[in-house]
């Protein structure tokens, strides 16, 4: 498996991905704007800028996109995104890192490992702890951040959406 930030190599899967999501309403968790984006290369495009303080929109944090691609057959399997610090909001309720699995991939360790392979990512951000959250009945991430080391902090209600939201954190070192 590959983490890597993504590229129009990879756009027509970073499409069908969308798609998947699209299809059963899902939650594109740790997509940024994919779910705006008419096509990969404009989502693509918001990735880079997105990454960089100097054009990165004024309501939102750098953050590093990635895609998670299993190398036999270049398939996109789920995506993350590590945002370098935190907003208000990220502080409250969000976090670090977000991420999703497509949805026919799941059930197979993919997020558990993509959240993995981002800690030493992360470390190189500069980053020693890392806040990541999921929603109270989501039993797969808080499965995966458990299994990478998370300890959990707190639950907190989230207004705006109206969703409970457990917080853990994962040491570095």
């Amino acid at each position: 498996m590959l983490l890597i930030e993504p590229t129009m190599e990879y756009a027509k899967d970073i499409e069908a991905y969308r798609q998947e999501f699209l299809d059963i309403e899902g939650s594109m968790d740790g997509c940024g704007s994919l779910r705006r984006c008419a096509t990969a290369e404009e989502w693509i495009e918001k990735c880079r800028l997105g990454k960089d303080p100097a054009t990165v929109p004024a309501n939102l944090v750098p953050a590093t996109q990635f895609i998670y691609v299993r190398e036999e057959d270049g398939r996109v399997v789920g995506m993350l995104q590590i945002r370098h610090y935190f907003n208000d909001n990220l502080r409250l309720y969000g976090g670090h890192i977000g991420y999703s699995v497509r949805p026919s991939e799941r059930r197979k360790g993919h997020a558990t490992a993509m959240l993995h392979d981002a800690l030493p990512r992360c470390r190189e951000l500069g980053l020693r702890d890392v806040l990541i959250s999921c929603l109270t009945d989501n039993e797969g991430s808080r499965r995966t951040i458990l299994k990478n080391g998370g300890v959990y902090e707190s639950t907190v209600h989230e207004p705006e959406r109206n969703i409970d939201l457990e917080r853990y954190w994962i040491h570095l070192g």
